[in-house]
């Protein structure tokens, strides 16, 4: 193995020297023509990703952080007037709560275990009880766990309710199917910087076409506006704001590499080989996932921690190596840790973590 460090956390993700170099195309101003056209043709790449929505949504891109653009997808869309029922089963799920609360949107809460799967029976007892409900939120990977949630149950319920579903697919967007007939999918929150393999510093929320062209609502917020992109950049191409000129750059060439490697099918199977090799050596160094192998999306699985062996200790020593890897959150803090396989991880990689692995972990026994 060279010595590149390979990311294993979910996001950013090691680069590959395609998306590195574009980083060093030139220096665009913002307001000229020929970045205009480059932002006309990422949003068509973006809707392209998943050839079902082509037709009927587009995209607007922003300068910020995944979470950014579930902020601006929930500030713009869910509705003032309405009310929308949040299902959570982890922190990011959770965190579509506190934006919506942030925002004064009327909303309820579906909370959930962090370990359990979406509760189908909760959900039509809330929508039972609650009859103004008109948006269903939530996220489809839940990198909390790296649960991949059941949103085809869930969507079959929004589209036989006639519920409109606003879905953080930050971490999904590029390897996990988006069904977005099935789902009743009205909107959906996305970033640069995980299964697209760009750089981190644009996201992107994929709106259907009826919610663009309706007259735009008062949004509570002037940045996060999605109307005010939506008109910049579907009209004369440009953004109200300052984009990140050169992170456009890499996702140009994020977006041709994943589409010239097969698309998010292709992907998704590449994660997956991934994911079984090292569930594979850890299975043999008798470490347990904290979920069942099948209730995981490709992108990320938990482990739980050998009891010899702390978070800090098996971090220190896989970083040495060139690994980084990713601790839990909340209450799983103590007792797991996480790992990624995005990004540009080549099989010398692979055999180099399990080595890595092998050496930590048997080496606390």
């Amino acid at each position: 193995m060279d010595h590149r460090t390979i990311l294993l956390n979910p996001g950013p993700v090691t680069l590959s020297e395609r998306v590195r170099s574009a980083l060093t195309c030139g220096d665009w101003c913002h307001r000229e023509s020929e970045f205009a056209e480059l932002t006309r043709e990422i949003n068509a790449e973006l809707v392209a990703v998943y050839p079902e929505m082509r037709d009927d949504f587009a995209a607007v891109i922003m300068t910020g952080s995944g979470t950014s653009a579930v902020e601006a997808m929930l500030a713009s869309f869910a509705p003032p007037d309405g009310n929308t029922l949040v299902v959570a089963n982890g922190v990011y799920g959770e965190r579509m709560a506190r934006i919506l609360s942030a925002h004064r949107k009327p909303h309820e809460l579906l909370q959930l275990p962090w370990t359990s799967p979406v509760d189908m029976d909760a959900v039509i007892r809330m929508l039972d009880r609650h009859p103004d409900i008109t948006h269903v939120a939530t996220v489809h990977h839940e990198t909390t766990t790296g649960r991949l949630n059941n949103v085809d149950a869930l969507g079959a319920l929004c589209r036989d309710r006639d519920l409109s579903m606003l879905l953080d697919a930050v971490s999904s967007f590029g390897a996990e199917q988006i069904d977005p007939a099935d789902w009743n999918l009205e909107a959906a929150a996305g970033t640069a910087n995980k299964c697209l393999h760009g750089v981190p510093g644009l996201s992107f929320v994929i709106g259907r076409q009826r919610i663009w062209d309706r007259p735009p609502p008062k949004v509570g917020s002037v940045y996060l506006d999605l109307y005010g992109y939506y008109a910049g950049q579907h009209g004369d191409g440009f953004s109200p704001f300052t984009q990140s000129v050169q992170v456009a750059f890499a996702l140009r060439e994020a977006l041709a590499e994943l589409e010239e490697s097969g698309g998010w099918q292709a992907r998704r199977e590449t994660y997956r080989q991934r994911a079984a090799r090292i569930h594979a050596k850890l299975t043999s160094l008798d470490v347990n996932s904290l979920l069942k192998e099948s209730d995981y999306s490709c992108v990320l699985r938990s482990y739980l921690l050998p009891a010899s062996l702390s978070y800090a200790e098996l971090h220190d020593d896989l970083k040495a190596q060139g690994f980084v890897i990713y601790s839990g959150q909340g209450e799983l803090a103590e007792q797991i840790f996480r790992l990624a396989y995005m990004g540009d991880i080549r099989q010398a990689d692979l055999d180099a973590l399990c080595s890595a692995l092998q050496a930590a972990i048997a080496g606390t026994r």
